[in-house]
């Protein structure tokens, strides 16, 4: 062999090794990625499971507030004393519009 063509053999060697350890490079850098996220979805389904049972809780707060029994009583109380019925005469019923029409 000659001179010239041990360096391009020695080039493209070069060169292969260096491609072989770029990919080996990139594939372990996204494994560690992927590794990452995984051990972070523990931790985020406890925060969400939390979060749910904050959601549930609140719900019945509101459900127990809401309820017909519950707004009566306050409705017995002094400080509510002055709220009144309205007579129907004095009900406005609007009723929501789907799209609004154009203006020309």
């Amino acid at each position: 062999m000659t001179r010239s063509n041990q360096k391009a053999l020695f080039l493209r060697l070069l060169f292969c090794i260096f491609c072989v350890g770029l990919t080996l490079y990139l594939s372990i850098n996204k494994q560690n990625e992927l590794t990452e996220l995984r051990l972070q979805i523990p931790q985020l389904s406890k925060e969400v499971k939390a979060i749910q049972e904050e959601n549930i809780r609140l719900q019945y707060e509101v459900d127990r507030f809401e309820s017909p029994i519950h707004l009566m009583e306050l409705a017995r109380k002094p400080e509510f004393s002055h709220l009144k019925h309205p007579f129907l005469k004095d009900i406005i019923i609007i009723q929501e519009l789907t799209s609004i029409p154009p203006t020309d």
